[in-house]
């Protein structure tokens, strides 16, 4: 099996970075948005659209692990994952603007379409980003090097978190002229423009350099044994279950506790002196003059402001983990970022400041966690060869996007199931006492509790900062001699 410890170069590390950067763009707004789309957008009830985000989303889950073994026993001259990048760029970029249509179908038209619009973008999604995320366990087999990859990779995440979080809705305003539909459209046309153009850098700039030796043959059968007999592979399918339950379900009621639990009172004077400060004052006049949109402003300066302190969490991470490990970093700072969301709880409709600066605490703690799951999952594809003497990465990487995709959608149905169960309804201007203690639960403790789990599972991963050593050394050995 060859290898390579070698140095990559920044231009590839960022060059590799655009192509989560593409894939968020599509991917932070089904977690922050598709809700809030069917709900409020494209007018589906509550617990129809909970049906639709769980089904849709498990079945391109269940599809994670076919297109393992699809990718992993693919063989050309660029590569077993680069092509699959370029292959499904334009389908990708299409199936997210067809997903964020609204044609006018009647109420069960609605339905249908929205249901198999969004099948297939979470298939397309799954042919183009296991592929990808599979990529950055072959790049290189140094582990230093693959944390740094990890966080350029994860800066160009959270820059997609920031446009989708904090951009998203006034762009929409913009693009379709005060028109929320129109603007949802215009707007997904635009990302999925950009989206294709970066994958198509991202395949020019990388290269696979861990590469299976020729003679290797391995049947599904002893790929799945593998898998099932891999303790730090269990662990991890678990740990990204609960992580993406929680950021999906804190992230989809986010819109919600705006728009239904602060002040607008308070959260416009707030607006108007922090806008002031940093001299987008047209804003501030807008926002304290009382407008609907001033929740939608607030929202965009929220997700920002967590975001800026994510970026620095992400920058700590890399030196962090080089001197105690990937596991305790990652646990250590899982656990505080729970502890901020509790706090949101118990803070008043006033307390907007409070508001701002615990999200801005709970991006840093989660910044810094960050880029370590999937480095930690591509330590997982070395300590299966180390193990069993196979390399079989993309299987690895497909168990571990099918835990992303059910934790999608488990959470994205959670948010729509829950404002459901809690009696609300899109079409009341002031929700009920229970609704909205709903939503402030749903951003709080169900999401801090869906943590704790994920850190809880923690203290079975073996694969501490001495074990990290050992693999990278051993294997680093057998390669060398294996060329």
């Amino acid at each position: 099996m060859s290898n390579s410890t070698e140095k990559i170069s920044v231009i590839e590390k960022i060059g590799y970075s655009l192509g989560d950067l593409a894939a968020n763009l599509i991917f932070q707004t089904l977690m922050t948005f598709l809700a809030f789309f069917y709900t409020d957008v494209y007018k589906i009830p509550p617990a129809t659209a909970s049906f639709i985000i769980f089904f849709g989303g498990m079945f391109g889950a269940f599809f994670n692990p076919i297109m393992g073994i699809i990718a992993d026993r693919t063989t050309t001259r660029w590569g077993k994952f680069r092509p699959w990048i370029l292959w499904t760029a334009v389908p990708f970029g299409a199936m997210a603007i067809l997903a964020f249509s609204t044609p006018d179908f009647s109420p069960s038209g609605k339905v249908v379409y929205a249901f198999i619009t969004y099948l297939l973008l979470v298939v397309v999604y799954s042919a183009n980003n296991l592929p990808y995320a599979s990529l950055s366990g072959v790049i290189t087999g140094n582990m230093a090097e693959r944390n740094s990859l990890s966080s350029y990779r994860f800066v160009a995440v959270t820059i997609a978190q920031l446009i989708v979080q904090s951009f998203l809705l006034p762009l929409a305003l913009v693009l379709g002229d005060g028109d929320k539909t129109k603007g949802f459209e215009n707007t997904m046309m635009l990302f999925a423009a950009i989206g294709v153009v970066f994958f198509i850098i991202t395949f020019l700039t990388t290269k696979e350099r861990i590469i299976p030796k020729p003679e290797q043959k391995s049947s599904v059968k002893e790929d799945l044994r593998d898998l099932v007999r891999n303790k730090p592979w269990i662990v991890m399918l678990i740990v990204t279950v609960f992580i993406f339950i929680t950021l999906s379900l804190k992230g989809g009621m986010y819109v919600y506790y705006f728009e239904n639990y602060l002040s607008r009172e308070h959260l416009g004077e707030f607006l108007e002196k922090i806008l002031e400060k940093i001299g987008l004052s047209q804003l501030s006049d807008y926002s304290a003059s009382g407008a609907e949109d001033v929740a939608s402003i607030g929202f965009s300066l929220f997700n920002a402001a967590g975001i800026v302190t994510t970026i620095i969490g992400i920058a700590i991470s890399k030196s962090l983990a080089d001197r105690f490990g990937k596991r305790d970093v990652f646990g250590c700072s899982l656990f505080l970022s729970a502890l901020c969301l509790l706090m949101f709880y118990f803070y008043s409709p006033e307390a907007v400041g409070l508001v701002f600066a615990t999200q801005m605490l709970h991006g840093f703690f989660y910044g810094i966690s960050t880029p370590l799951l999937w480095a930690m999952i591509a330590d997982v594809a070395d300590y299966s060869e180390w193990k069993n003497s196979r390399r079989a990465t993309a299987i690895i990487f497909s168990a571990m996007i099918f835990g992303l995709k059910a934790g999608l959608s488990i959470g994205g149905a959670l948010v729509a199931g829950i404002l459901a169960s809690y009696g609300y309804s899109e079409q009341l201007a002031v929700q009920s006492a229970e609704t909205v203690n709903g939503i402030k639960l749903s951003l709080s403790i169900y999401p801090m509790l869906t943590f704790f789990v994920s850190v809880a599972c923690l203290f079975f991963y073996e694969i501490n900062k001495k074990m990290e050593v050992r693999l990278q050394e051993e294997l680093s050995a057998r390669r060398t001699e294996n060329k």
